[in-house]
């Protein structure tokens, strides 16, 4: 039987990717933190308040629900709570359920859930640290590429195509290399983590396939353009303010490989190419 006709099997996993996802957002948290800090992540093991230091209790650490009863503010030295904490909750959440609902409804193989959810995960790790501090670490990107090679060679094994991941690394290659060139002629506008972040993308992005490539390659310039005008409008930043264009990458990353296949479908048929 079809798992998309068993109505209580799809809640139950939506739902529960809901809350795996929203916990795994709790240690998000955790990483967006200490990771630039030079902190690490496994010890100590336990959570603590950056302000007074005092270790969090399970039970202050329930992700959303804990914010909330706390009214925001650390049990022991009544420091505020940034609204970030239950924001990167919700992203994670929102983000697993996302992913687990595409693949259930085929806009993916479902062999390609295992490395959508870490490339999730690590969405949101780079967004806020390049938001925050303008920067996509390499502590962050190598284990990233080494996951999704690992796991997008077991997602081809599964569905038994090899083919993608020739696809994928030829992408990871193309676009590599295209913001690498950008990156000498647009001086100041690229990073090195820009680039690096840019084959990653390519490789995920190819695996899936050429739509999701293309989209999901071009979208982010859209979304970065019309992220700068923004800012630029309510002046936020200036021309030399040095917007962090991460973030763009990665939405529209995710844009293609929600939406790629649509959007292409739909220029086509404008354009009478299809």
């Amino acid at each position: 039987m079809d798992i998309v006709n068993d109505v209580p099997t799809v809640v139950i996993l939506l739902v529960a990717s809901l809350i795996i996802g929203c916990i795994f957002g709790s240690f998000l948290n955790v990483v967006i933190w200490r990771v630039p800090n030079h902190i690490s992540i496994t010890n100590p093991k336990r959570s603590f308040c950056p302000k007074c230091e005092a270790p969090i209790a399970w039970y202050d650490n329930i992700p959303i629900f804990s914010w909330l009863a706390l009214d925001a503010k650390c049990r022991h030295c009544k420091e505020p709570i940034a609204a970030r904490y239950p924001l990167v909750e919700s992203l994670g959440g929102l983000s697993f359920l996302a992913v687990t609902a595409g693949g259930l409804f085929g806009a993916y193989p479902l062999w390609a859930l295992p490395v959508l959810y870490v490339f999730a995960c690590v969405s949101i790790v780079i967004a806020f640290i390049d938001l925050d501090h303008h920067l996509i670490l390499n502590v962050v990107l190598l284990p990233t590429l080494i996951a999704t090679v690992l796991l997008l060679a077991v997602a081809s094994f599964g569905i038994g195509e090899w083919t993608r991941l020739g696809r994928g690394a030829l992408c990871a290659l193309i676009l590599f290399v295209f913001y690498f060139v950008l990156s000498l002629i647009w001086k100041g506008g690229m990073g090195d983590g820009d680039i690096k972040l840019a084959f990653i993308l390519g490789l995920l992005l190819g695996w899936l396939g050429w739509p999701q490539f293309i989209i999901g390659s071009f979208a982010a310039f859209f979304i970065g353009g019309a992220i700068s005008l923004v800012l630029l409008a309510s002046k936020k930043v200036d021309l030399h303010g040095g917007i962090p264009f991460g973030p763009s990458m990665l939405l529209g990353a995710w844009l293609g490989i929600f939406a790629g296949v649509p959007i292409a479908t739909l220029y086509l048929q404008l354009t009478g190419l299809a």
